[in-house]
């Protein structure tokens, strides 16, 4: 053996398996967790189950952009409490905003659940609970305009549009 030169095989490199034996030895036992019947089914039964994976991937998907609101809702009455009752820059800010974040939510509940929609999965359900988080966002922010005192809810708000009392 010349300095220099290790070990060759048959092909002249010098680490070289030859993977050329092409036979199938049943002797040597399958790994665990492997089952040749999965490698006997056909196509149609793996494209069908690939799709009713899908279809409930997409409607699980569906009901967590429905219940997001929930955590907005959440944070934005937490917010409205610190704020106090007191009428100033910041409480009347934070009211706007949680009257106008669901107003924007309405207006784009077809674009929100779009990349879900598919035969199989039903977007009903996810859709209306989507509308009554954001109504309930709204509803807090009427509350909170309505305990700030900036709704006309007396007699004493619509004074100056009354006609004057005849005596």
């Amino acid at each position: 053996m010349e300095k220099g030169k290790g070990a060759t095989g048959s092909s002249g490199r010098r680490w070289a398996v030859d993977f050329s034996d092409n036979s199938t030895s049943r002797d040597i036992l399958d790994p665990p967790g492997f089952s040749r019947a999965s490698l006997d089914q056909d196509d149609s039964t793996l494209s069908r189950q690939k799709k009713d994976a899908e279809s409930s991937w997409k409607s699980q998907k569906a009901w967590e952009v429905a219940q997001a609101p929930f955590k907005n809702l959440l944070m934005m009455g937490f917010m409205m409490w610190m704020a106090g009752n007191t009428v100033h820059l910041f409480s009347i800010g934070i009211t706007f905003s949680a009257l106008w974040q669901p107003i924007s939510a309405l207006q784009t509940v077809g674009k929100m659940f779009e990349p879900y929609k598919d035969a199989k999965v039903e977007l009903l359900g996810p859709k209306l609970l989507f509308i009554a988080l954001n109504l309930g966002g709204m509803a807090l922010g009427v509350w909170k305009l309505n305990s700030l005192g900036l709704l006309p809810t007396h007699t004493s708000d619509w004074v100056s549009s009354l006609a004057p009392a005849q005596v």
